[in-house]
């Protein structure tokens, strides 16, 4: 499995390039992170299959063999297939370096609680995009019967006598949150409500999951969700879905580049937004069988979007969007909706020739910029993917380091990249 390597890793990039040809979209790692956790809800084997190749995976993996499951692994396809078994799991205390180093572990709190009536974690780790509150996560707990205290800066949840259902309303549709609460709530006695849930395809997904392991939970998609607790949950086997943002990122490669790409596997029915722009922009988007072909027409024209809840344009999305706006030609505006703090690749671009202002939440980017090439930083994943799509289309050679926050979230990317035509090599 693919773990995170030397931080002193860099990618070296030679621009610009035309993408063409035909690439492969991994698993969805939002899904297939909160599947990990739920799988602890049974002692029974869950299979999940399509499982990206990625350091948080691998991270997560070890917590859960720390909890006491088995993880076993192969690769099949050129993706992971994991067999997790929760039957050995000893302790509800999540390890804190490892909860530090994946925001994403922290859902194991959720499957714990609701079948040992306890579970600790510290607060999470993760990207510094922004304040991304667990609140949501500890009220919905809370709101179940489970009491939510501070020690030893962790967070201790207890429900002894187990939970119940109950009416919960979510300050926020965050995804995490509502993934955690739901997983809290397969279990708990009687009927619970989820009013304000996101309804973003990864929430769906495990939704999905869960009911294939015996949940009975409707309203999927949709921002109340109806759930009525079991009192236990069997294994399964679950695909998981193709990745909507790996899928964007190599769309919105090929359209800057003014390539031809054909992306294998996009799950092209929740990529709306993405596509509705990329259209105003004047890119080809012909849906195939098996996927979408992405081919673009230069010049690029320029469009004002906002990241948003789905089925909004996603967040993820905004940066290397962004990076595409510097090629168009006019003035783009971009609002960031969800985070507050994920402008961070503004600097790093600035740095390559575009010009872009930003204030507060909001950016104004003037193209088209002739970029060339620089040293940069991948400040976290979607601003080093920002800027890695920057490099592809500037001007002699780019130097891109802190790039193992690309391996968080993206499968081999460098290697997919070349497939295309990309000249990319890893500097160790």
């Amino acid at each position: 499995m693919t773990t995170a390597r030397d931080r002193g890793t860099r990618l070296s990039v030679q621009g610009p390039v035309r993408l063409h040809g035909s690439v492969r979209v991994s698993g969805a790692k939002n899904a297939a992170l909160a599947m990990m956790c739920a799988a602890l809800l049974t002692t029974d084997d869950v299979v999940l299959q399509n499982v990206p190749r990625i350091s948080d995976v691998a991270s997560l993996s070890q917590l859960l063999r720390e909890l006491g499951a088995s993880v076993d692994e192969e690769v099949r396809d050129d993706a992971l297939a994991l067999r997790i078994n929760g039957s050995g799991v000893a302790t509800s205390d999540a390890p804190a370096e490892l909860i530090n180093e994946n925001r994403a572990s922290f859902q194991v709190i959720g499957p714990l609680l609701t079948r040992f009536g306890r579970a600790s974690a510290p607060p999470p780790g993760g990207d510094s995009i922004g304040q991304r509150p667990i609140d949501v996560h500890l009220w919905g707990f809370s709101q179940l019967g489970a009491d939510v205290v501070r020690q030893d800066n962790r967070h201790v949840v207890l429900a002894p006598t187990g939970l119940r259902g109950a009416r919960i309303f979510m300050d926020y549709p965050s995804v995490s949150g509502t993934q955690n609460v739901l997983m809290a709530a397969v279990r708990a006695s009687g009927r619970t409500t989820i009013v304000n849930a996101a309804t973003e395809p990864e929430v769906q997904e495990l939704g999905g999951l869960l009911n294939a392991m015996g949940a009975r939970i409707k309203g999927l998609g949709t921002q109340c969700l109806e759930i009525v607790g079991v009192d236990n949950l069997h294994g399964t086997t679950w695909r998981v879905l193709a990745d909507r943002i790996e899928s964007g990122t190599y769309a919105i490669a090929a359209a800057m580049s003014g390539g031809d790409v054909f992306i294998e596997d996009a799950p092209v029915t929740v990529m709306d937004a993405l596509l509705a722009k990329l259209r105003a922009s004047g890119v080809e988007t012909l849906v195939e069988p098996g996927g979408i072909r992405i081919r673009a027409m230069r010049p690029l024209k320029p469009f004002n979007f906002q990241a948003l809840p789905y089925p909004g344009l996603p967040t993820d999305l905004q940066a290397p969007l962004a990076t595409l706006l510097t090629q168009a030609v006019g003035t783009s505006t971009v609002h960031e909706r969800v985070f507050d703090n994920r402008l961070l690749y503004i600097p790093e671009l600035l740095k390559m020739g575009a010009e872009i202002q930003g204030s507060g939440s909001v950016a104004y980017i003037h193209g088209p910029s002739e970029l060339h090439g620089a040293k940069v930083r991948a400040l976290d994943i979607r601003a080093g993917v920002a800027v890695l799509l920057a490099a592809l289309v500037a001007k002699g050679t780019t130097v891109v380091e802190d790039v193992y926050h690309l391996e968080r979230g993206y499968d081999h990317l460098e290697e997919k990249l070349r497939t295309l035509g990309a000249r990319v090599e890893r500097i160790d």
